[in-house]
């Protein structure tokens, strides 16, 4: 990394840890006086503070493509297995409050001019709804995890699977001291961080509040193998396979075979 930072940008997708991320570098900024801007892949770069650090976040991951190659910027980025994803951005859809997502609250000719959130409420079955889900807002955010430039250098990147399992925050320490951000006081962002992770001082469900509580029902990984059925899991391998592969969760399809038909599933969940 070429050049002493002033930018520290931070990028997740749709359901991959954003409200973690966001509280724990929101709070940070704010306690520091540190600019905050939220850009999109059309922003310009003239809305960065021309001295002066700034936190520059994107929960979409869409920055401008010319902020990649500012000498001063640097980059945190998150992803999260995809199938997790469809998991926890369905059964927050169904009960979601509309206000901070646009998109569920957009009455939609191709919906016979329901919502996204009342289409999905709507619809017979778990399975229809894992599969409307897929076919839409999930869509969206797999093309972004796709199209990040992976391996830039001046990129960390970050998988959400091995982050909310660094219960010592070795991992999270090593990305922010690669960054090398100097006005981002080190110490000072780790116990951000720590305050803000669900093994940390979160670790009390009673400590949590009401926005991160709506947002995290489980932090666990791997919620598909008990949770995404296998009527899902198939059409999923079909569409969305390749992108497991290049994100590298899953090498092949043998995958599926892990998932329980839905009549199981249901079986399975009431004998427990």
């Amino acid at each position: 990394m070429s050049a002493p930072a002033r930018f520290l940008c931070v990028g997740t997708h749709h359901k991959t840890g954003t409200v973690w991320m966001r509280r724990t570098f929101h709070k940070f900024a704010t306690a520091e006086g540190i600019p905050v801007t939220r850009v999109n892949e059309c922003s310009r770069l003239n809305v960065l503070p021309t001295d002066g650090p700034a936190l520059v976040v994107s929960w979409s991951s869409s920055f401008p493509l010319a902020l990649f190659n500012h000498p001063q910027a640097r980059f945190l980025h998150m992803i999260r297995d995809p199938r997790d994803v469809l998991l926890s951005g369905y059964r927050y859809h169904l009960v979601a409050p509309t206000g901070n997502e646009k998109f569920l609250r957009i009455p939609r000719k191709d919906l016979g001019g329901k919502t996204y959130k009342e289409h999905l409420n709507a619809l017979p079955s778990r399975i229809d709804g894992l599969l409307f889900e897929m076919n839409n807002k999930h869509a969206e955010t797999v093309t972004e995890m796709l199209i990040w430039p992976y391996g830039h250098p001046q990129v960390v990147d970050l998988r959400y699977e091995d982050l909310i399992n660094d219960t010592d925050c070795a991992l999270f320490d090593r990305a922010i001291r690669r960054l090398d951000v100097p006005t981002f006081d080190h110490d000072r962002l780790m116990k951000s961080y720590w305050d803000h992770s669900l093994f940390g001082a979160l670790a009390d469900p009673e400590n949590r509040k009401p926005n991160v509580k709506a947002h995290v029902k489980s932090a666990s990984t791997a919620q598909w193998r008990a949770k995404l059925p296998r009527e899902v899991a198939t059409a999923y391998a079909a569409r969305f396979g390749a992108a497991l592969a290049v994100l590298g969760y899953a090498q092949n399809d043998d995958w599926v075979n892990e998932c329980l038909p839905e009549a199981e599933m249901a079986k399975a969940t009431t004998a427990s």
